[in-house]
């Protein structure tokens, strides 16, 4: 009900969504069902005359087109709650929702009586953000976080809140899915791409979406970020029409379903963009799927290590290069049935994974959509346990195992069932440490071999007799910085109780090695630590050394691959 643009309809907006080819639409006011009870008004006033048989020949001409449109294009109800501290909450509902319902809803979440039929965006004191997606959830609705990383929303950066709140709002089961205004931006550190599963403290991977956000007709031509109706859309791929085809793509955890739509341009490649982002824990790419050189035996180890961690998506027929030409595959259709039967034969439990012919620079190539399983560990020929860290696939040693069935048994508990979580910092640390990388705790000598122990940092855990030897790269990389310092104290810049020793590249990411005292005054180091493991301290040491060393005009050296081992 906030509409820029005087003088448009509803009849307007219909017409408006089918010239641009859009199969679904959502009326979504503020705080307000009025916008879609009005359009279902006129239709219905229409509808009583032309049983009366009283319409007038413009009127029945104008019903019969509104018919048209209305079998062109699914609309369905909802609207855009104000949640408290004025974060915005889309909820949109089956069309067999009545009006009366989605009222009687916002009522309940705190929308005064008189501002229901105003669509205004300020209403006092309602709900907070978790009540509203329960609530929206529960009333059987799509529960989006509006425009989340932008004004209102619950993900923009700099809010004033404590990082455990701000998890807690993007990672809140009732939530299906975050809206976001740079779906389509190539720029490191997107939102999408922060909200992949890969960051530790962000474990759920969420589906991101764009929408026009319409307060007007047309795109304003003064104005790139004021999008008329369809404007800024979204393609989603559905075996039908429907809301509820619509919502089982949200509650599923395939996340290749949904894209930018671009009417007049290039189709947006997903396979294109997942290369320039690069191997992660939640990605991998192969050239081919040949039994030769162990090729199909690799992609089955990623299928059973994105099980076992967060989920993933595999693509068959591309290397993670984003430069080089797409090989693509001559028989998609018979390598992803081959696939299919070794993923069934050769993994247990059973696992759903979704593989579909893509096509990217006009090369077929396999899109495989891996789950996070809920019956971890899941196992390679029935005894090999791999787990998916960074960008590398591992075998899980023992300690890992322990974690996994421990994270498969809560994650079946009933959430009433299971304790409080306190959040996972060290009591000895004024500050808690990285989110990733790994830290050498302690190492000891039997018969001639070393044996270390190490801590992974994304989650805590401490992994036991690990030897250079069998130490998968990040571990090796470790041990051999460690081995390298001896007893002697390493040169590391401080800040106060943080500290930076070098920063390097590796698998196209930055790299950290950092430092940090606890509160004995001990030093603890930390090794290949990623950005996604920097949280508000350590971003604070990185800019500012970033900054002294600018002001300097020094560069810290590049590392040659042999000496990172990474």
């Amino acid at each position: 009900m906030c509409y820029k643009a005087p003088g448009v309809t509803y009849f307007d907006i219909l017409e408006k969504a089918s010239q641009k080819g859009l199969d679904i639409i959502a009326f979504t006011d503020h705080n307000s069902v009025r916008g879609y009870s009005e359009l279902l008004s006129e239709i219905r006033d229409l509808e009583l005359l032309e049983h009366l048989d009283r319409l007038l020949p413009n009127e029945k001409q104008q019903l019969e087109h509104v018919r048209q449109l209305m079998r062109k294009v699914l609309v369905l109800p909802g609207f855009e709650f104000t949640a408290t501290f004025g974060f915005h909450v889309l909820g949109i509902f089956s069309p067999q929702t009545s009006v009366r319902d989605l009222e009687h809803l916002l009522l309940d979440m705190g929308v005064p009586s008189a501002e229901l039929d105003q669509g205004t965006g300020e209403v006092g004191a309602t709900v907070d953000v978790l009540t509203a997606y329960r609530m929206i959830h529960d009333a059987g609705g799509i529960v989006i976080a509006a425009h989340a990383n932008s004004s209102h929303g619950v993900a923009l950066q700099g809010l004033g809140f404590g990082g455990q709140t701000k998890i807690a709002f993007t990672q809140d089961r009732n939530l299906d899915a975050l809206e976001v205004t740079d779906l389509e931006s190539t720029r490191h550190g997107r939102t999408a791409q922060f909200f992949d599963g890969s960051r530790p403290e962000y474990p759920r991977r969420m589906h991101c979406i764009q929408g026009s956000d319409a307060h007007r007709l047309d795109d304003d031509p003064n104005d790139r970020t004021q999008f008329g109706v369809g404007g800024r859309a979204i393609e989603v791929l559905l075996p039908e029409r429907s809301f509820e085809a619509l919502k089982e793509v949200f509650a599923s955890s395939n996340f290749t379903r949904i894209r930018p739509y671009r009417a007049a341009k290039e189709p947006y490649d997903h396979v294109q963009a997942a290369r320039e982002a690069g191997p992660s824990i939640v990605q991998s790419f192969h050239e081919s799927a040949g039994r030769r050189g162990g090729r199909l035996h690799a992609i089955l180890r990623d299928v059973v290590a994105f099980s076992n961690t967060n989920g993933g998506t595999i693509y068959v027929g591309v290397t993670s290069k984003a430069s080089a030409p797409a090989r693509g595959l001559d028989r998609p259709e018979e390598t992803a049935a081959t696939l299919r039967s070794e993923i069934q034969r050769r993994i247990s439990p059973p696992v759903e994974v979704d593989i579909s012919v893509v096509k990217t620079r006009g090369k077929p190539v396999l899109r495989l959509s891996v789950p996070s399983g809920p019956q971890k560990p899941y196992a390679l020929e029935g005894s090999k346990i791999y787990i998916r860290q960074e960008a590398e696939t591992s075998l899980a040693v023992r300690e890992e195992i322990i974690h996994i069935i421990s994270q498969g048994a809560k994650e079946g508990q009933s959430e009433e069932a299971q304790p409080t979580e306190q959040p996972s910092v060290t009591p000895a640390f004024r500050t808690p440490p990285p989110r990733t990388g790994v830290e050498v705790v302690s190492v000891g000598e039997d018969k001639g071999t070393r044996y270390f122990t190490l801590r992974d940092l994304r989650n805590g855990s401490l992994v036991q007799n690990v030897t250079k030897e069998s130490a998968r790269r990040l571990w090796r990389y470790a041990i051999s910085e460690y081995e390298k310092n001896g007893k002697q104290q390493p040169p590391v810049r401080w800040q106060g109780e943080l500290g930076l020793r070098r920063v390097y590249r590796s698998s196209r990411k930055t790299r950290y090695n950092l430092a940090q005292l606890d509160e004995a005054g001990a030093a603890h180091y930390y090794y290949g630590v990623t950005e996604e493991g920097l949280h508000d301290e350590w971003k604070a040491l990185i800019e500012a050394e970033a900054k002294s060393e600018s002001s300097l005009g020094s560069k810290e050296p590049k590392a040659s691959e042999e000496s990172q081992q990474e």
